[in-house]
């Protein structure tokens, strides 16, 4: 292979490997927060009040969206992939039957209404670290 050639090639990898950066887990718009086998991709997430942030499970890997009861704002909505009402009912769903789980492409998503920062974990995943903040900021708030 020529100069040229090997130049040209490695600007169109490091350009893919730049767009994939750029995206930062975001699916190019289609979700704010991805699933891999362990983690949440990006582990952290900041919106304003009244924005909507959509996970989708991009493993092969059954997850949950599971918010941790103690670690919302006062007044917060409790949140969870299954809509159980409560970090309890979320896990115990879960343990009569993988309630709430996201299976491969699947998708869930709440609207953040509360500003602060709203904890949440995957329930078969939260030992090995599986767990996420969303930062939900007052409107324009810098």
């Amino acid at each position: 292979m020529d100069r040229r050639a090997f130049l040209a090639t490695g600007a169109g990898v490091a350009a893919a490997a730049l767009a994939g950066c750029a995206a930062g887990g975001s699916g190019g718009g289609e979700y704010d927060v991805g699933m891999s086998t362990d983690a949440f991709r990006p582990e952290t997430v900041t919106v304003e009040v009244g924005e909507t942030v959509v996970w989708r499970n991009t493993s092969k890997q059954g997850h949950t969206v599971t918010a941790y009861g103690d670690q919302l704002p006062d007044g917060a909505d409790y949140f969870a992939s299954g809509d159980a009402d409560s970090q309890s009912a979320a896990e115990d769903a879960w343990m009569d039957g993988a309630g709430g789980r996201l299976g491969q492409g699947d998708t869930f998503e709440h609207t953040f209404e509360t500003p602060g920062e709203h904890g949440y974990f995957c329930i078969p995943h939260e030992e090995v670290g599986m767990v996420g903040v969303v930062t939900v900021e007052a409107s324009g708030s810098e």
